[in-house]
């Protein structure tokens, strides 16, 4: 098996306990951790790891510094995977690492239960692989349902 570049990158709380429920599948890769608090570092001790400001689409600032340092953060580490559990940082890193020619993976998150997420629903054309951990959100014309991280 060829060692791959990953970037997995998430905004806090559940979106960050999520993504490190599915770093077995990384084993035997090179991951960079992207996130939004430095506090987190620890989780994932010996792997590259990056900050990026927090942001929510009530901040359009906060919106624009996220997005510039996940352009750089993807310049420098050019990944041949993007995955993400979400929110706006996730975001950012599947429609930017897309365009690097990434292969892109949206794992929406286990709290939207009866609707999918905001974030999920706006970057789903431009991931290769978009998933729901709940299967009655399933669609063929959507995310596809293959298991809960929980």
């Amino acid at each position: 098996m060829t060692q791959k570049r990953i970037l997995a990158i998430s905004s806090g709380g559940g979106h960050w306990v999520e993504l490190l429920r599915v770093r077995p599948a990384f084993a035997g890769h090179k991951v960079t951790w992207v996130t939004v608090r430095a506090a987190y570092r620890k989780d994932v001790d010996g792997d590259a790891f990056v900050v990026v400001p927090d942001a929510t689409r009530w901040d359009k600032v906060a919106l624009v510094r996220c997005a510039a340092k996940i352009f750089w953060t993807l310049l420098r580490t050019r990944p041949h995977v993007v995955i993400s559990t979400g929110a706006a940082p996730g975001f950012f890193g599947l429609r930017i690492g897309k365009l690097f020619g990434a292969k892109t993976i949206w794992l929406d998150s286990i709290a939207n239960v009866d609707e999918l997420s905001m974030s999920g629903a706006r970057v789903a054309r431009h991931a290769d692989l978009w998933l729901t951990q709940w299967e009655h959100l399933a669609a063929p014309s959507g995310p596809q349902f293959k298991g809960a991280v929980l």
